[in-house]
């Protein structure tokens, strides 16, 4: 008996069910011999500290490019403050302060921090209409585990003590869904009070990636095309990958936590990550919405009426559970 399912090799076409602006957008990410251009780069080895400083200065130089003018684009005032070892950027909207977002930024656990977490803030504090607090956290190979959970632990207890709990969202997409669920876990345990809602947009919340959608969306994810274990192992420094800690999903969700957002897509490698929460925080009677959006690869399409509804949903959630305060 087989253990498994055996695929001819085929074409994928890019859905005519998602509107022409993902279309072109999926259209974007392939070469003209359908091979996803994410899938020409290789990750160093969890033991290649070098190699990894190599290609967070080119991925860094990849940012700075996307991100020309942006700045002048926010209404939100943007500073930065040091919370003990984390350095927190934060976005004041030219109105309303009454409530707090904080942000975690995504890139793998190793990318993203800089100007691209300050950008983020400045656009949720815009998004919200509230004060949104950004959090640059250490990232390995030089600040492995747990220095990016202690950054994020240490900025929820400072937000703390400007705003009550029930005025606090905390959110995060891809590596920040991570650390998102990981710091409402680690509060909960350490004895702090829960945030009014969480909101995780293709949650990196299973570094074992166990999940079906790890093999069946390999590939057709044309922004991860391929898993992520050498970073995952990087980020670890040797820790156990299952610990709800480094791997949210396998966290006790019976012990409390908040209403969650939990996003994904037909085409995402982290789909899997996405339901199995859903499911794990459904059975513990946490409330909890699932979007998953038809062909929408990780991290969404990037400026496309599917990216737009994605937004007024996390801004009807948010509302939703703040009001309730």
């Amino acid at each position: 008996m087989s253990n498994g399912v055996k695929i001819d090799l085929r074409i994928i076409p890019v859905p005519q069910s998602i509107s022409p602006e993902a279309q072109a957008a999926l259209q974007r990410l392939v070469n003209e011999d359908g091979v996803p251009l994410n899938s020409l780069y290789t990750l160093p080895a969890a033991d290649d500290h070098d190699g990894w400083r190599r290609m967070q200065a080119a991925v860094a130089q990849q940012y700075a490019a996307s991100q020309v003018g942006q700045a002048e684009r926010l209404s939100a005032r943007v500073e930065t403050i040091i919370v003990e070892s984390a350095t927190v950027y934060r976005a004041t909207p030219a109105e309303g302060a009454e409530f707090a977002y904080i942000d975690l930024h995504g890139g793998a656990l190793v990318f993203g921090g800089g100007e691209n977490a300050r950008l983020a803030a400045g656009k949720h504090a815009d998004l919200h209409r509230m004060t949104c607090y950004g959090v640059d956290y250490r990232m390995p190979p030089d600040h492995p585990y747990p220095a990016a959970l202690d950054d994020c632990i240490a900025t929820y207890r400072h937000v703390l003590s400007h705003y009550a709990p029930d005025k606090i969202v905390i959110g995060g997409r891809s590596a920040g869904g991570n650390l998102a669920a990981a710091t409402v876990l680690r509060a909960r345990d350490e004895g702090l009070p829960l945030p009014a809602a969480l909101v995780l947009l293709s949650p990196e919340v299973d570094l074992t990636e166990s999940g079906d959608s790890f093999q069946v969306n390999r590939t057709v994810d044309l922004v991860l095309p391929n898993p992520l274990m050498s970073v995952n192992r990087l980020y670890a420094a040797g820790a156990d990958l299952a610990h709800p800690y480094l791997s949210p999903l396998f966290g006790d969700f019976e012990q409390g936590f908040p209403p969650t957002f939990v996003q994904s897509g037909t085409r995402d490698l982290f789909l899997s990550n996405a339901v199995r929460l859903h499911r794990a925080l459904r059975r513990a009677e946490v409330p909890v919405e699932l979007h998953v959006f038809e062909a929408m690869p990780h991290g969404g399409f990037m400026g496309t009426p599917e990216d737009a509804e994605l937004s007024a949903e996390v801004v009807r959630f948010v509302r939703h559970w703040l009001n309730r305060g």
